[in-house]
């Protein structure tokens, strides 16, 4: 009898042993698109692709509303000039972009952490904490630089141009600049961790449902950002075309040590991370952006992080057909330029055009360029400019759930 107690006694361990389940903890990072600048106005164009209308019920709830998660909840960190601040509760759309907001509700935009959170919460049944830290406009090679990467080292146009001190967006102080330069380097990458320690060192303050009993895992981190350090060409000067290093070669490097320090700091040593890779412009990428994606997934093919790391490719998600409508907008854009400059191959080349007569040739020129078709769907999808996914929900809806599965497959590799 004494045996069968012992044995009921040590199966029930066992079995609350099995069921125990640690809060799930997922990080998202990075620039201007991990913030998120896809107004939720653009919900509707989700529905109008038989692929992704049954994304956009998951998002929307009964009432038409944006969907409350019943499991996820997040902290998100962000800020304007300096002044950043933190918000947090159960996770909906309103956690993108807050420029111009109010700092105390989500407001009217998503990024990727929207459906990221939805596709968590269905796959897991059990109560997610995202932990969100986005600012617009930052680099990796600085802002975001991990401390392994070291101080930052000028690049070979640096070297030669900047001592210079000749303008043109080389520094006058080049002294002052170089003070400047290692106060601002790893600053955000210090932030994000920060507010990362602050949050799991309370997690119940941000998810209710948290067990202590129970325990978090920082179960994976996400990395979205890139177009700072693509368009920086003092940084990442051309290189010739029978360079054996790629021009973006120091950007993966980098990124591989942000890896490595991102899990060293957390002290998760194998932590799933997925990378997005920059998806602007789709299938009609130029030059540069196709090299900045190999520059992305590279790291993903390091013999170390083999199983661990997933590059995600986002240039599938990008509209084509929003994309050429805002060639067209850029044309109109481009042809108001010609007219103030008194172009010599435009209408006012002599300059005596008035300011209604130029207004009124550019929005004829427009209407017989962009068609009404074109201009209702460019307002049913699109909220922002190209560098922003062109602030389309599809696509940010799109990221969030393949950034999701990539991470659910690893996590299942790994058990």
């Amino acid at each position: 009898m004494k045996r069968i107690v012992t044995f009921l006694v040590t199966a029930l361990f066992a079995a609350a042993s099995v069921e125990a389940k640690p809060l799930k903890v997922f990080i998202l990072a990075g620039q201007s698109n991990m913030e998120g600048p896809a107004n939720i106005n653009t919900f509707d164009y989700i529905g109008d692709d038989p692929a992704t209308a049954p994304m956009l019920k998951l998002m929307r709830a009964a009432d038409g509303k944006p969907e409350v998660c019943k499991g996820a909840w997040i902290s998100y960190l962000t800020g304007v000039d300096e002044n950043n601040f933190e918000l947090s509760g159960k996770l909906t759309a309103g956690y993108g972009s807050l420029w111009d907001m109010d700092p105390a509700k989500p407001g009217d935009k998503i990024g990727p952490e929207f459906t990221f959170g939805l596709t968590m919460d269905a796959a897991l049944g059990e109560p997610v904490l995202i932990i969100k830290a986005a600012w617009g406009g930052k680099s990796l090679h600085t802002d975001f630089r991990p401390p392994s990467a070291g101080p930052y080292q000028l690049s070979s146009f640096q070297r030669k141009n900047y001592p210079k001190q000749e303008g043109h967006g080389i520094p006058k102080d080049f002294a002052k600049w170089k003070v400047e330069k290692a106060k601002a380097t790893g600053h955000y990458y210090r932030l994000m961790m920060e507010h990362v320690k602050k949050v799991l060192a309370d997690p119940k303050r941000v998810c209710p449902e948290y067990d202590a009993a129970q325990g978090f895992e920082v179960a994976g981190f996400v990395w979205l950002q890139g177009w700072n350090d693509m368009v920086d060409s003092d940084v990442y000067p051309e290189v010739p075309a029978d360079s054996k290093n790629p021009r973006f070669a120091k950007y993966s490097e980098c990124l591989a040590a942000f890896i490595r320090d991102v899990r060293k700091d957390l002290n998760v040593p194998k932590m799933p991370f997925v990378i997005g890779v920059m998806g602007v412009k789709g299938t009609k990428a130029d030059a540069d952006i196709l090299a900045f994606r190999e520059a992305m997934t590279a790291p993903s093919l390091l013999p170390e992080f083999k199983d661990s790391v997933a590059a995600v490719p986002t240039a599938p998600f990008w509209s084509m057909k929003l994309g050429a409508i805002e060639e067209k907008y850029d044309q109109v854009e481009q042809m108001r330029y010609f007219l103030d400059a008194k172009h010599e191959d435009h209408p006012n080349a002599n300059g005596k055009m008035t300011k209604r007569q130029k207004e009124a040739y550019v929005k004829s020129f427009e209407a017989k360029l962009i068609s009404p078709a074109e201009v209702a769907l460019w307002q049913r999808g699109a909220s922002n400019a190209g560098y922003h996914y062109l602030g389309c929900a599809k696509t940010f809806a799109l990221m969030g759930k393949a950034f999701a599965e990539a991470m659910l497959a690893m996590m299942n590799q790994r058990r």
